[in-house]
């Protein structure tokens, strides 16, 4: 059972209840002795006597404020209590917020309230109900261990909470501590990179639940140890990730929404025709720009199309003969064509989306990065087309 590491009396307006402050969370980093290297010797920590080297009990440290190199001002800690004899025992509310209009950024240190004994039950109950109605959380100032604390008690699960705060002179302002942020107009985030991010954040949304996150950290550190002492070999860590390409942003956001499809969609990071014509629920179009976004349907409405101009069949599902004899038609109006565009052709329907991108990259096509993989195969074999017409005239 916990301990409390204070207790006074919570107040707000006359209404005054006597609690005591608890940890509300522990921390689980693993404890590492300090050892001499070579031995099994511990080496502690001893406060000294900088002057004389020799040690000093801890009752006789008291605090000293530095005025001078060398001079100080002592001061006691029951002098200390006396500036605030009423706070250092008293958490009195001064006033109820929303708690919505407080920047997280203030927050500091969770503790649980409770009530010092069970008779002051049913006032503790009313201030917990009250919060919890209002849906507020009451400012206060009190002072614990020789510092005062700004502090925002609300109602959580059933119990008081007590949020200590910074004070609005200790939180520091980004656009001064921080010199790479970028200015207002420096960096233009286009509308269609804006809906493929916010498609993504879509995607990964989950209902928040802290048990399924765990410390891996420290997790792989009960294993450094483990291995250590039996003897074993210790594996080097894992890569850290690089940096996004800002160069091409749009295929960076296109391949996260190509693995973050539930599994079985896609494989290795990379997508099949029939890959992208289930997953373009919401991928931009590319001739029609970031209002053209596109449902399922006429996803597939238009891939097909697509496929029926390239394989046009009859109602069996077989070519037709007129159409094949119109094919043999255009293919000797036009010349044979060599073997290698054939291969050419066979070569681009066996690629993946990655190499037909890395292709078209090569080629510097425009709008690559926003196509699907029917559209940069289509893109490729019609730049072949425009090249072989070119050589043969």
């Amino acid at each position: 059972m916990a301990r409390p590491i204070w207790s006074g009396i919570l107040t707000f307006g006359l209404v005054s209840v006597p609690v005591s402050l608890y940890a509300a969370t522990e921390n689980h980093t693993v404890s590492f002795r300090q050892i001499q290297r070579g031995t099994s010797d511990r080496v502690r920590n001893k406060r000294v006597n900088e002057r004389t080297g020799e040690e000093v009990p801890f009752g006789e440290i008291v605090k000293g404020y530095e005025v001078a190199e060398g001079e100080y001002v002592i001061v006691e800690p029951e002098e200390l209590e006396q500036l605030s004899p009423g706070r250092s025992k008293t958490i009195e509310i001064s006033g109820f917020v929303d708690l919505d209009q407080v920047d997280p950024t203030f927050f500091d240190t969770t503790y649980y309230l409770g009530p010092k004994d069970k008779g002051y039950a049913k006032v503790y109950s009313l201030l917990q109900q009250a919060l919890e109605k209002a849906n507020r959380a009451g400012i206060a100032l009190f002072a614990m261990r020789g510092k005062e604390y700004l502090t925002a008690v609300r109602a959580d699960r059933g119990i008081l909470t007590a949020h200590t705060m910074h004070f609005a002179d200790e939180v520091r302002d980004p656009r001064t501590e921080i010199p790479t942020l970028p200015a207002a107009d420096a960096a233009t985030v286009s509308e269609r990179e804006l809906a493929m991010a916010g498609q993504l954040i879509d995607m990964l949304a989950v209902d928040w639940n802290p048990d399924q996150y765990k410390d891996t950290f420290e997790e792989k550190v009960h294993e450094l140890i483990a291995a250590k002492q039996a003897g074993q070999t210790v594996t080097a860590p894992e890569a850290a990730p690089k940096p996004s390409n800002v160069l091409d942003l749009m295929e960076v956001l296109s391949r996260s929404l190509e693995s973050a499809k539930p599994s079985g969609t896609a494989a290795s990071g990379t997508a099949t025709a029939e890959d992208e014509t289930a997953g373009e629920q919401a991928r931009p179009n590319a001739r029609t720009g970031a209002e053209g976004w596109r449902t399922a349907g006429e996803q597939r409405t238009t891939t097909a199309g697509r496929s029926a101009q390239r394989r046009p069949k009859d109602a069996d599902g077989k070519k037709t003969t007129a159409t094949t004899a119109r094919a043999r038609t255009a293919t000797s109006a036009t010349g044979k064509q060599t073997g290698a565009a054939a291969a050419r052709r066979e070569d681009l329907s066996a690629l993946t989306k990655t190499e037909l991108y890395q292709r078209a990259t090569e080629l510097d096509l425009p709008h690559r990065s926003t196509m699907t993989r029917d559209e940069l195969q289509h893109a490729l074999e019609k730049a072949a087309r425009g090249r072989h017409l070119r050589s043969a005239s």
